[in-house]
């Protein structure tokens, strides 16, 4: 069966379809990219934590010490979390001067927004140094509750 045009019913298509497929591509990129900046801070919670649960771990002769020797719960909290907050702002702000250097490599994939939000660059870093915070904070927990006794006795 054919149309008036000519062609075969089978090859007309309607609008909605030439449009769904002249963006399917650009939708597949907006879609792939939404998963990786979903993952980034779960990456990076795991990442922090990690990293700082395993200096607390070496370091747990050195805690015990600390607290033998009077520190407080408390002194033993702020020194880790600021020492794992120090690493996370230095990377934060590595990774804001890496962002500003190679935002013009991702503008083709961006639609609706500039390669230089402002907002992006604002909120992102805010979530980083929150997630960096909560990371930091279950070891620095652990480290202050750590029995001197114990640590001491501890290979």
């Amino acid at each position: 069966m054919q149309q008036a045009t000519g062609l075969p019913v089978s090859n007309v298509r309607s609008m909605d379809e030439i449009v769904a497929l002249s963006v399917s591509r650009q939708r597949f990129n907006l879609w792939v990219m939404s998963i990786f900046g979903a993952c980034a801070p779960l990456l990076a919670a795991i990442g922090i934590y990690g990293l700082m649960a395993y200096s607390v771990e070496q370091r747990t002769q050195e805690i015990g010490i600390r607290l033998a020797l009077g520190a407080q719960a408390s002194q033993v909290r702020k020194m880790v979390v600021t020492q794992g907050m120090v690493l996370a702002l230095i990377g934060i702000g590595l990774g804001l001067a890496g962002a500003f250097g190679l935002a013009q490599l991702i503008t083709a994939f961006l639609f609706g927004v500039t390669a230089k939000d402002p907002v992006v660059f604002a909120g992102v870093p805010v979530l980083l140094a929150a997630v960096a915070l909560l990371a930091v904070w279950l070891p620095a927990r652990r480290a202050s509750k750590v029995d001197p006794l114990i640590a001491l006795r501890y290979e």
